[in-house]
C-alpha cells in the first residue's frame, strides 16, 4: 500500500462533484496520487450529501463501508452530512477527520495531522452562519464537461429544505476569480462549461456593486469562449428578461434550463414558501418555448408534502401534464429535522408518497420519451462523454443523451449523429 495515495467517494449534486475535484487537486499538489481502489489508499475521503433522509442514510452507509474496506487508512468525512450531523459521524468507528462545508481548503493539513496522531479524532465543523466569503478552491475537472462553481449557499429557506442550514447564506465568487478559472478551462481544451452552485440565480446578491448572474455568464463567455455554456438549476423567478435575451441571442448558451417547480398546487407552493404561483410558472415556460427554439425544460417535483390532499395532488398531475417539460425529477417528501415543514401537521404516510411518486414518474417518462423522439431523423451534435460496451454517449445542447457506436471516437470529440431511434434514457444514431 502506497503511503501517498488518496481515494475519494462522492454522493450528491454537481457542486459536490466540483468540490471533490478541487480537493483531489489539493492532494495532488501536496504530492499524493489518486488511488483507483480503496484498498491501496492511505487516505480515504467521503464527500457526503444530506438533502433528503435517504441521502443521509446513503452517506452513513458509504462511511461505514469505507471504514470497513480499509481499516489502515485515515478516513475523512466532509460535506453537507458532516455539517449537519458531526456528532453522529463521530460515533462511527474508523472515522478520523470530520470537515463540514467550510475549511475544505485545509483538508490536506488536517489529514496529515491525523496521520501523525491516529488516537485523536479531528472535528472541523463550525457555524456555517458565520461564513460570508466564497471559499476559493483550486480545481481540475476530471470529466469531459467542466463544472465551474460560481456561488455557494442559499437565502431562500423554503420550508422543506435543509440546504441553507448546512451550506449557509449566499456567497458569490468574484468575477476576477471566475475569469481566471475560465481561462484555465479554455487552455485545457474543454468545449462545454457548466455553471454550478447551490443557488446560482442569486449570484451577486451579496456584493455591493449590483452584479448578477448575467455578468458571471458574460465573463465566462468572454474568457473561455466555450463551444457550449450550460446553466445549472435556476429558480423561475430569477429568469429575468435580461437573462432570457442572453440565452436567445448567444448560440453558445445551451437551450436547456432546469426550473424546479416542486408542486403544481398553489396551496402547497405557499406552504413550501416558494416565491411564485402556478400561473407565473406557466407563463414563463410558455414564453421560453415560444422564444427559444427547441428548448428543453427540466424540473423537480416533491410529492407527499405535509397536508397535500388528493385534490392538491390531482392539481399537480394536471399541471405537470400540461407543462412542456422534457424531464421531471420526482422526490417523495423527506422530513428534515430543523426545517419548518418537519413540524407541520398532516404528515403523509410513506405508502401514499410512494404511490404519488409513481404516478408522477409515469408522466415524467412519457414526456422524456416524447421530447427525445422529436430528434428522430435529425442530425444533432454531441460532445463524446463516456464510452461503454461499444457505445459512446453525449448530450445535445438541449440535454438529450445520444448514443452512437464507438468507432475509435475520442472522449471530448465533437460528433455529428443522425438520430435513428429511442434508446435507453435518450436516443441512438449513427455518426
Amino acid at each position: 500500500m502506497s503511503a501517498c495515495k488518496v481515494f475519494f467517494q462522492t454522493l450528491g449534486c454537481k457542486v459536490n462533484q466540483y468540490e471533490t475535484e478541487a480537493m483531489q487537486k489539493l492532494f495532488e499538489a501536496a504530492g499524493y496520487e489518486l488511488a483507483q481502489e480503496i484498498s491501496e489508499a492511505s487516505v480515504v475521503v467521503v464527500n457526503t450529501c444530506t438533502v433528503t433522509a435517504i441521502s443521509s442514510q446513503k452517506s452513513r452507509q458509504m462511511i461505514r463501508r469505507a471504514a470497513g474496506a480499509n481499516k489502515n487508512a485515515v478516513l475523512a468525512v466532509v460535506g453537507c452530512y458532516a455539517q449537519s450531523e458531526p456528532e453522529e459521524i463521530s460515533k462511527i468507528d474508523g472515522v478520523d477527520v470530520i470537515i463540514g462545508t467550510k475549511d475544505r481548503v485545509r483538508i490536506v493539513e488536517l489529514i496529515e495531522t491525523a496521520l501523525k496522531n491516529r488516537d485523536e479524532k479531528i472535528l472541523q465543523v463550525g457555524n456555517i452562519e458565520d461564513i460570508r466569503d466564497f471559499e476559493e478552491l483550486p480545481h481540475t475537472p476530471h470529466r469531459t464537461r467542466a463544472f465551474l462553481k460560481i456561488e455557494d449557499g442559499c437565502n431562500n429557506f423554503c420550508s422543506y429544505c435543509i440546504i441553507p442550514y448546512v451550506r449557509g447564506r449566499v456567497r458569490s465568487r468574484s468575477l476576477e476569480s471566475i475569469r481566471a478559472e475560465s481561462l484555465e478551462l479554455a487552455a485545457a481544451g474543454f468545449k462545454e462549461i457548466v455553471l454550478t452552485g447551490i443557488h446560482i440565480g442569486a449570484y451577486g446578491r451579496d456584493f455591493q456593486n449590483k452584479i448578477n448572474l448575467v455578468d458571471a455568464i458574460k465573463t465566462v463567455l468572454d474568457a473561455a469562449n466555450p463551444l457550449r455554456l450550460r446553466l445549472g438549476s435556476l429558480e423561475s423567478a430569477e429568469l429575468t428578461d435580461e437573462l432570457i435575451e442572453l440565452i436567445k441571442s448567444d448560440g453558445r448558451i445551451c437551450n436547456h434550463v432546469h426550473l424546479p417547480l416542486q408542486s403544481g398546487s398553489d396551496e402547497i407552493l405557499k406552504a413550501m414558501r416558494r416565491p411564485y404561483s402556478t400561473k407565473n410558472f406557466a407563463e414563463l415556460t410558455a414564453r421560453l418555448v415560444s422564444e427559444v427554439p427547441e428548448i428543453s425544460i427540466g424540473t423537480d417535483l416533491i410529492v407527499g408534502f405535509p397536508g397535500e390532499t388528493d385534490k392538491n395532488f390531482d392539481e399537480t398531475l394536471k399541471f405537470i401534464q400540461a407543462q412542456p417539460f422534457s424531464k421531471i425529477h420526482v422526490f417523495p417528501y423527506s422530513a428534515r429535522v430543523g426545517t419548518v415543514a418537519a413540524k407541520l401537521p398532516n404528515q403523509i404516510p410513506s405508502q401514499i408518497k410512494k404511490f404519488r411518486a409513481g404516478r408522477a414518474l409515469e408522466i415524467s417518462r412519457a414526456k422524456a420519451k416524447i421530447f427525445s423522439e422529436r430528434l428522430i431523423g435529425k442530425t444533432v451534435e454531441i460532445i463524446a462523454e463516456t464510452s461503454e460496451k461499444g457505445l459512446v454517449d453525449g448530450l445535445t445542447k438541449n440535454y438529450v443523451r445520444v448514443y452512437v457506436p464507438d468507432k475509435n471516437i475520442k472522449l471530448g470529440e465533437v460528433i455529428r449523429v443522425r438520430v435513428e431511434k429511442f434508446f435507453k434514457d435518450g436516443v441512438e444514431g449513427s455518426s
